[in-house]
């Protein structure tokens, strides 16, 4: 068998041309599959984005209903069918207080410590002669 240049060439074509075929089949099939994932991809994004909302709306009605549990009325009402006993809170409920808070408990807590050396302590006084009296 001898072959000839011709058919050398057209193998030759004919392998070339079967390798293109399957490289623009795999590539094709690629696009395909992208084009899948992003669906799908899409697809689970929509469903996430529905059960935000559907929890922002039961969030936004479970405000409402604490809203409403907290009104001065039905606080009264649940008082009164309860029998907690429980009364309103006077006015003003916040009292401002101007000095330390840091010393006037350090002063309310050791009173008792800092009262009995009070008695026995004589003041020092300085004079400037030298002479003590």
């Amino acid at each position: 068998m001898n072959k000839t240049d011709t058919n050398a060439f057209v193998n030759q074509l004919l392998v070339y041309t079967l390798v293109m075929i399957c490289f623009s089949g795999s590539i094709g099939l690629g696009t395909v599959w992208l084009r899948h994932q992003i669906s799908v991809t899409a697809n689970n994004t929509k469903q996430l984005e529905q059960r935000i909302t559907e929890d922002e709306r039961h969030m936004a009605e479970l405000n409402t209903q604490i809203t409403e549990e907290q009104t001065i009325t039905v606080l009264n009402r649940r008082n009164v069918a309860w029998n907690l006993g429980l009364v309103q809170p006077r006015e003003p409920q916040v009292v401002r207080v101007n000095e330390s808070a840091e010393q006037r408990l350090a002063s309310r807590n050791n009173a008792e410590v800092f009262a009995s050396e009070a008695a026995s302590v004589t003041p020092v006084r300085f004079r400037l002669s030298g002479s003590y009296p």
